[in-house]
């Protein structure tokens, strides 16, 4: 009997783990339903907490950030998808990333940053990452004018997109 309560303990909690993996993709923000505690376990649960490290300021490599604004005569937003190629959440993020990057070619820029490896580090500490992915959304002078952490839709990308004029 000892044994089974055991087994039981162990099969609720998967039972939950597999609950908010399954249902976290759903949730638009954390602020829709108050579950951040939810996110950051499915986080750790599906390993896209990233690496433990103090925050450190970012060293002067940040080319590909002064890119951003580039091509401001055509270029409304600069999409900036910050997450990983390893992480479950980031790689759902991908056609919808790649769809937004199709259909708005001459309006929006989109720029992926993989956190985990070193060249994206730096991008991580510059954009303050606390969960991946996390999409940050830039006007034409480079500003951040938006920001979105977890699965992001391609409806609700593009309500973002038209607040500046992206058609």
């Amino acid at each position: 009997m000892f044994k089974m309560k055991k087994y039981t303990r162990t099969l609720v909690l998967a039972a939950i783990a597999a609950a908010l993996m399954i249902g976290t993709p759903y949730i638009k923000t954390t602020c829709d339903s108050g579950l951040a505690l939810p996110f950051a376990v499915t986080g750790a649960i599906l390993g896209c907490g990233g690496e433990k490290e103090p925050l450190q300021q970012p060293d002067g490599n940040e080319k590909s950030m002064a890119s951003a604004a580039e091509n401001k005569t055509e270029l409304k937003v600069t999409l900036v998808e910050l997450g990983s190629v390893n992480c479950v959440p980031c790689r759902m993020m991908k056609p919808v990333i790649e769809k937004v990057e199709s259909r708005y070619r001459n309006q929006v820029k989109v720029i992926f940053h993989d956190v985990w490896t070193e060249e994206g580090k730096s991008a991580g500490y510059k954009f303050a990452v606390r969960v991946i992915p996390t999409q940050v959304f830039l006007d034409s002078t480079g500003k951040e004018y938006f920001r979105h952490e977890g699965f992001f839709s391609f409806e609700e990308i593009e309500k973002v997109l038209k607040q500046k004029g992206v058609k």
